[in-house]
């Protein structure tokens, strides 16, 4: 983004997941997932933390798949989630942009 502005496909991409982080519940699930040992949390062991319902959390990580920043996969009855490391790699690439020299009389 420094050296060149970003194109149409990659702004949608970034701003879809800047979208999902932008919930307070959805931030801390994408910390507890992060957090979990070995990298990858049971939707069973989510719920506990927060005051909503099962179905919610459910929807919160919905938004989570769908932006693209943790990826599941179903084992029996339960359903396991994991942080996708490219994407917060893009997003951390994003933040890193060096400042600007403060500009004289700003």
């Amino acid at each position: 983004m420094v050296r060149e502005p970003l194109g149409e496909e990659a702004a949608v991409g970034l701003s879809r997941m800047f979208k999902a982080l932008s919930d307070p519940i959805r931030l801390r699930l994408l910390s507890l997932i992060a957090s979990y040992e070995g990298g990858e949390a049971c939707v069973c062991d989510l719920t506990g933390p927060f005051d909503v319902s099962q179905p919610t959390i459910s929807h919160h990580l919905k938004v989570l798949r769908e932006a693209g920043l943790v990826g599941s996969e179903r084992r029996g009855t339960w359903v396991y989630y994991w942080v996708i490391p490219q994407a917060l790699a893009q997003l951390s690439a994003l933040l890193q942009i060096p400042a600007a020299p403060a500009k004289a009389g700003a």
